[in-house]
């Protein structure tokens, strides 16, 4: 299995930044992408920004030019760098990791949140 720890979450106040971190552990050898997701009370929960193991990103439309992910493979940690934060960026924020395999779909991994608030 993969494990999957998030850190650095909090409230923050309008225009401010935060740095997103999510250790993976495990069986990591095979991922293939990790991303971040986030999830408001009573929305959906959509996809933020995706990395893959190519170096490839892709961003959601809300949060392009504000967000970049980023990862450091010697320490198995993808970041979300969030600048000009906004209210409608408050969510729970789940790390996500996948694992292709061949002999089937590929696998979902989520780490538990970490919240995100951003108000005055």
């Amino acid at each position: 299995q993969v494990q999957l720890v998030e850190s650095g979450g909090g409230l923050v106040q309008p225009g401010g930044s935060l740095r997103l971190s999510c250790a993976a552990s495990g069986s990591i050898f095979a991922l293939n992408s990790m991303g971040w997701y986030r999830q408001a009370p009573g929305r959906q929960r959509e996809l933020v920004a995706v990395i893959t193991s190519g170096d490839n990103t892709n961003y959601a439309d809300s949060v392009k030019g504000r967000f970049t992910i980023s990862r450091d493979n010697a320490k198995n940690t993808v970041y979300l760098t969030m600048n000009s934060l906004k209210p409608e960026d408050t969510a729970v924020y789940h790390c996500n990791a996948r694992t292709g395999r061949s002999w089937g779909p590929p696998v979902d991994y989520w780490g538990q949140g970490t919240q995100v608030t951003v108000s005055s």
